[in-house]
């Protein structure tokens, strides 16, 4: 297959860093997204030990042993978006630890920020990304302030040519509005990063609770997923942002599940 596979942290639904490498690894994937801290309990149906990169210098130290020793690569980091409260400069410490754990890419969404801010603070991010030597990518969805390819297209133009790119989430991009000539008509270069998972075209009242928990494996939904991929540059690497939190709550092992996850994306996408 002409993509490589990642695994996203929403898939391993509060799996440890380490273990979350590991397990990638094993599946013969060959990048992982990853945040700063386990996400919250409601995610975490398994009952994982909290863990934090921020807190824990040991565990950094693991996580680069690993990433290392594995060939897996940090291809977004996570949980770096803007809000209305929050400002950039505060991002400072986690962008460093990002930096030392050597990822590839700072990934934000603005969380529903006014529009001129939520411009204004992808700036600033993009500014520190780029201080650090990491690329960065802003991602849309229906729900917040950027909400389709076409706004995230403004919000790149804004920051300025060659300082960011688009993460294309395919349950966001087709909910949108996004079609397959969309992607074929863009400038390679301006995406960034692909998540991928399968949805139904019209979805539930709580699109995020959906976007959170109700994914589907790829050729599962109804998204024209297989004419997407093709769409695409060849070397992309496609995340698997495909949270079964039901299959997880019914005590399903994670490598059972995320193994299912990859066999049948390898299969749908043959």
């Amino acid at each position: 297959m002409p993509h490589p596979l990642g695994i996203e942290l929403l898939t391993v639904l509060g799996l440890g860093p380490v273990e979350h490498v590991t397990l990638a690894a094993d599946l013969g994937c060959k990048a992982v997204s990853m945040g700063l801290s386990q996400l919250p309990e409601r995610f975490n149906p398994h009952g994982y030990a909290p863990w934090s990169l921020r807190e824990d210098p040991a565990l950094r130290r693991e996580l680069k042993a690993v990433l290392a020793d594995r060939g897996i690569a940090i291809s977004i980091a996570e949980g770096l978006g803007v809000s209305a409260e929050l400002d950039a400069a505060e991002r400072a410490g986690d962008m460093d630890i990002f930096a030392d754990l050597g990822a590839l890419r700072v990934n934000a969404v603005d969380m529903g920020a006014e529009r001129a801010r939520a411009f204004d603070q992808l700036a600033a991010l993009a500014t520190m990304a780029a201080e650090r030597g990491m690329e960065f990518s802003i991602e849309f969805t229906p729900v917040f302030t950027i909400r389709s390819l076409p706004e995230a297209l403004e919000a790149v133009e804004y920051i300025g040519a060659g300082k960011a790119t688009v993460l294309i989430d395919t349950m966001h991009f087709f909910r949108s509005g996004g079609t397959v000539r969309q992607v074929a008509q863009l400038d390679p270069a301006l995406i960034g990063h692909v998540q991928l998972s399968d949805v139904p075209r019209k979805g539930d009242d709580d699109y995020m609770t959906e976007a959170m928990s109700g994914r589907m494996i790829p050729g599962q939904g109804e998204l024209p997923l297989r004419e997407f991929v093709e769409a695409l540059p060849r070397g992309q690497v496609l995340g698997l942002e495909v949270p079964l939190m039901a299959a997880a709550a019914s005590g399903r092992d994670a490598r059972d599940y995320v193994g299912e996850i990859v066999k049948r994306t390898r299969e749908f996408l043959a």
